[in-house]
């Protein structure tokens, strides 16, 4: 049976570094399932690795659209899959990290064989969002599917549209798609998470914004001013910069709101982790150490 190493955890916490050297140590690749981390104008803000870490293992899903791209977590799964094959027809292990939740769970346990997107769903909402904001994608999707509503990250437009275009397409609400019988993988997977105590965890985002901003965050987002109304930047560390050139806030506060919503984003991710099942977990300080163990343990 072939093996997945799905590496989960907060931002910050040290998943590329984990595997970066798992891959090296095992001569594997890895499958970046990282959203934001897709779009290749979006290197500095996102953390991408670096050059000299994606030339140390051989990474997919870095970089490879445009924030003008259309995609979708139903076209992730059925392009990461396909490139497990390929890895799998010559590894016995694969690596997987990244911290999206929905991507990741999407390639472990299979998105219910949900229908891809509607082209013409999307440009109808993505119309809507870019137009009118995200105010009215949150009213139709609580009309549709109160009981997901109650539950998805309502700020996210990526997941709103997902949600409605599916249950446009299908007329069943989300939550009666998601509880849908899903396909068994032809592989097996070890989810390993790496832990660390809140107060590190916020220690360590705190730090990383402010080398993001050392390393060229500001110049990377200016340029990405004309097209801040795509989905695809409306997120962390570049709406908050977006408000500072729009002349609402000053540089400073910007600063400080990218490093609290990036510990909101966090303490979601934490929450998210926690239910899922066969979780191993190892210490931040300690990870590849703790990793090797339990690989040899279960071999």
């Amino acid at each position: 049976m072939k093996r997945l190493i799905s590496i989960i955890g907060t931002t910050g916490i040290g998943k590329t570094r984990l595997a970066i050297d798992l891959a090296k140590h095992l001569d594997t690749e890895i499958i970046s399932c990282d959203s934001r981390q897709f779009y290749k104008e979006m290197r500095i803000g996102t953390a991408m690795p670096t050059d000299t870490e994606l030339a140390e293992a051989k990474h997919h899903f870095v970089g490879n659209l445009s924030i003008n791209d259309y995609y979708s977590i139903g076209l992730f799964e059925e392009e990461a899959l396909k490139k497990l094959d390929e890895i799998f027809a010559e590894k016995d292990i694969a690596i997987m990290v990244g911290g999206s939740g929905m991507y990741e769970k999407a390639v472990v346990e299979g998105m219910n064989d949900l229908p891809i997107a509607n082209e013409e769903n999307q440009q109808k909402l993505i119309s809507i969002f870019e137009n009118e904001g995200i105010g009215p994608l949150q009213k139709l999707l609580e009309e549709l599917d109160p009981e997901y509503y109650s539950i998805v990250d309502k700020d996210n437009p990526r997941r709103l549209l997902r949600a409605i275009d599916i249950i446009w397409q299908t007329r069943k609400t989300y939550t009666e798609n998601l509880s849908l019988p899903k396909t068994k993988r032809n592989f097996e997977t070890l989810r390993i998470g790496i832990d660390a105590p809140r107060e590190i965890i916020y220690e360590r985002i705190n730090h990383r914004v402010d080398k993001m901003m050392e390393n060229g965050l500001l110049e990377e987002a200016k340029s990405l001013i004309a097209d801040s109304d795509k989905v695809a930047l409306q997120t962390v560390g570049y709406s908050e910069l977006f408000r500072y050139f729009d002349g609402e806030w000053d540089l400073d506060f910007a600063v400080s709101e990218i490093k609290k919503n990036s510990r909101r984003y966090a303490k979601r991710q934490t929450t998210w982790n926690r239910k899922l099942q066969n979780v191993n977990w190892v210490n931040y300080d300690n990870s590849l150490q703790e990793a090797l163990s339990l690989l040899n343990k279960i071999d």
